[in-house]
């Protein structure tokens, strides 16, 4: 019998009802003859709340008292899918991540995972059991419950195929699989049913809500093939895997938005080798990570460094900055939020004029490039938040990714004819 992986988001088990629809979806794998490990969220709203708590009691919670605070989210559901398969008559056992055997360094709220166990999992599965493992969570060096940040589920769900050498890690959102733009910024966007994992990595740090980076960057290392599908139907999903051969044609595979990005400026910075160093080895130790980057030529010895971080660092960014940079006369300006707008392809590598492409697009539609940062497969550029929806419709426009809708409806209104004379 085969061993499948599934893991189930929030949307997916938001309540009693999804619950169940889960729950039955994971009863008719497991009578297929399937071996079944389902990893899941906590439900759809609680981590906010969770979070909306601590809040109000400080603005700087302690992270290990965080870490026991957001894992009962997953905890809670664990036990209600456990519960509901059973009265299915599915022998069902949940595990939180430290019961399974992940272990992890001390670093809270953003833990990097050291050693997988599974052993106890095998076992239980060898009984002919279910096991419900709870995303989002493992046990330090130290014996302390850890997490592993916003999306950590999809982490988790990764890692637990590859401890246990699943056939296929199957990750059920509320999406049908991975699209060439967010649909409800692009209408014309369409589904992809194959992409490289270098594309989907891409496509996640640049805003794409469907994949944690981490998990992706885990399952390329470990080469662990996953597909995104829906919860909520049974159509196929988009299979990430080593290679995408039929990507390569293209120059652009998908576009991604990111409006979670804020833009900080360091000025008068000392214009002299190390001091840019200096300013990044503090987001560093803090564990912040920089994505755009743009310093200005100095003048009278001083010049002004932009980057940009998540919005959600953007408060313990400047406060260290503050920090660091006053001691050499250097000032750091006020946060702004700004959008990222990706384009991505392995096609890229072979193809010229992407750039242009992108920004000649961007240019007629009188939309100002702000940053700009750019990789072997991605072009990345801020742009002043209120024109980010458009600039991703004109990117997909501009790299003909609609086109492929287009002929689809034009192929489906010729069936729809045909059909009609007949």
């Amino acid at each position: 019998m085969s061993l499948l992986v599934q893991k189930f988001g929030g949307t997916s088990v938001a309540d009693i009802d999804h619950i169940k629809n889960v729950a039955r979806r994971v009863k008719r794998t497991w009578k297929q003859g399937h071996k079944v490990v389902v990893v899941v969220s906590a439900r759809a709203g609680v981590t906010n709340k969770l979070i909306s708590r601590a809040a109000a009691i400080t603005k700087s919670p302690d992270p290990r008292e965080m870490d026991v605070l957001m894992s009962t989210g997953e905890q809670e559901t664990i036990a209600l899918l456990a519960m509901t398969l059973q009265t299915m008559g599915v022998p069902a056992v949940s595990r939180t991540g430290p019961r399974f055997g992940i272990r992890t360094d001390c670093n809270h709220t953003r833990a990097r995972i050291h050693e997988l166990g599974g052993a106890d999992t095998r076992k239980l599965l060898r009984q002919g059991k279910v096991v419900v493992v709870a995303g989002f969570q493992g046990l330090s060096e130290d014996g302390e419950i850890t997490t592993f940040g916003r999306g950590g589920s999809d982490l988790s769900a990764i890692v637990v195929a590859g401890a246990l050498k699943a056939e296929r890690c199957q990750i059920f959102t509320d999406v049908d699989g991975v699209y060439t733009a967010d649909p409800r910024i692009v209408p014309d966007a369409h589904k992809l049913n194959e992409l490289s994992y270098d594309e989907m990595l891409e496509l996640a740090s640049s805003g794409s809500k469907v994949m944690q980076t981490r998990a992706v960057g885990f399952a390329q290392k470990h080469n662990v093939t996953f597909e995104v599908c829906s919860s909520f139907n049974n159509k196929p999903g988009t299979i990430v895997k080593k290679t995408a051969p039929s990507l390569e044609s293209v120059s652009v595979s998908g576009v991604a938005i990111d409006k979670n990005q804020v833009r900080i400026s360091v000025q008068n910075l000392p214009d002299r080798p190390g001091a840019a160093a200096g300013v990044f080895k503090a987001m560093a130790e803090i564990g912040v990570v920089v994505d755009l980057i743009v310093q200005n030529l100095g003048h009278g010895g001083k010049a002004n460094l932009t980057f940009s971080v998540p919005s959600t660092d953007a408060y313990r960014a400047e406060k260290v900055l503050r920090e660091k940079v006053s001691k050499s006369g250097a000032k750091v300006g006020r946060s702004t939020k700004i959008a990222k707008i990706s384009v991505v392809g392995v096609g890229m590598r072979s193809h010229s004029g992407v750039a242009s492409c992108f920004f000649d697009a961007l240019a007629e539609a009188g939309i100002n490039m702000l940053m700009i940062s750019t990789s072997e497969i991605k072009i990345s550029v801020a742009v002043n938040p209120e024109h980010g929806d458009e600039a991703t419709r004109v990117a997909h426009a501009a790299f003909g990714l609609d086109k492929k809708r287009s002929k689809k409806k034009k192929a489906s209104a010729r069936r729809s004819r045909s059909k009609a004379s007949k």
